[in-house]
């Protein structure tokens, strides 16, 4: 795993990057090494996902994702299956506004909007 982490590297950086730095590379490879987090590296991009447990279901947050749009497209259906067996009701993403016309053409839909405030 340490190679296929070490490859993502640069996706997973740029991504925490442009989320704002609310995270770093050091939390996300421990997060991943604990098992809390999960790689899903492909060729051309990367998506880590994390289980988030509620007290009536279990989702999938998808903590970031990285590299060329048409491969995270394309890995969704096998992260979204392996949520399934993992017992997951939904998955949810926070992310920029360019992702909304992308995710909802497979099958995501608007559910609330997050707002920032820095002070």
């Amino acid at each position: 795993m340490d190679k296929e982490l070490d490859r993502c590297k640069p996706w997973i950086e740029a991504a925490l990057k442009r989320s704002g730095g609310l995270n770093t590379w050091d939390f996300v490879v421990e997060k991943i090494g604990s098992g809390h987090m999960q790689l899903w590296p492909y060729p051309k991009g990367c998506i880590v996902t994390e289980i988030v447990v509620y007290p009536n279901t279990k989702a999938l947050n998808v903590f970031l994702a990285g590299g060329e749009l048409d491969e995270i497209l394309h890995m969704t259906e096998n992260v979204k299956e392996w949520a399934k067996l993992e017992g997951c009701s939904f998955a949810s993403f926070n992310g920029r506004f360019g992702w909304q016309k992308h995710l909802e053409k497979i099958g995501w839909k608007p559910r609330s909007i997050t707002m920032h405030m820095e002070f």
